[in-house]
């Protein structure tokens, strides 16, 4: 670019440092970034200070315009993202506050259980198990129960515990394991368990990570693991 005389010189320099400096109004502020009103005044500081027998070429003045235009949808499309990152979060919390309370079947292998109530749960079977075992653990570590659900084909086998030991007493609500394993073509292998849990509080998930479900068992799993919300 070329200017015509000192005088043009010195307001083209004063605009290229008002511009740069900073303006309210910009979406983006410091000393070298240039929002889209500061790019449209150096446009127009070029235009006025340009040498009226040399004049800009009309391909570049056309080039500049197609960058102003660049810039301001950019900065739209920023604008866009931003409210819908917005609404994402609040939608988040709307979903968060609902499931307090609310029980959940969850990929688990220990849950509070209310021992006069009983519960249901289920387990993995990846492929046809002949013979299939849950046992349960009270919180001392020791097999309270063992649950024979014998041969299962592949899919989640449910299980039903009416919270008594083998010898059929009545055992104290408490937090149980739960370890369930199958004939797999021969094989003892172990298996899945999805249990049920109350959700107690949610913590929110921060960018890129989902929500945190914390249970009434002390434990807390991701929202990517419930299988199942219920009442």
């Amino acid at each position: 670019m070329t200017v015509t005389n000192d005088t043009t010189s010195s307001d083209y320099i004063k605009s290229l440092q008002t511009a740069t400096s900073g303006k309210t109004g910009d979406t983006t502020t410091g000393a070298s970034t240039l929002g889209k009103d500061s790019f449209l005044q150096l446009l127009v500081t070029q235009m006025q200070n340009q040498n009226p027998l040399d004049p800009q070429d009309n391909t570049q003045f056309v080039a500049q315009l197609a960058q102003f235009s660049s810039l301001e949808t950019m900065q739209n499309l920023s604008t866009s993202v931003d409210a819908i990152g917005g609404m994402y979060q609040s939608s988040q919390a709307l979903q968060a506050s609902s499931l307090v309370g609310r029980s959940v079947i969850a990929d688990a292998s220990s849950t509070n259980v209310d021992t006069t109530k009983g519960m249901t749960g289920q387990a993995v079977v990846p492929s046809t198990s002949t013979t299939t075992t849950v046992k349960i653990y009270d919180s001392t570590g020791s097999v309270v129960r063992t649950l024979d659900l014998g041969q299962q084909k592949a899919g989640n086998a449910s299980f039903t515990w009416d919270g008594k030991d083998d010898a059929g007493n009545p055992l104290e609500s408490g937090n149980y394991s739960f370890k369930a394993t199958g004939s797999l073509e021969g094989t003892s292998t172990g298996l899945t368990t999805y249990l049920p849990a109350t959700v107690t509080s949610v913590t929110m998930g921060s960018a890129g990570t989902s929500m945190t479900l914390n249970l009434a068992n002390g434990t807390n799993i991701a929202l990517s693991k419930v299988q199942q919300i219920g009442i």
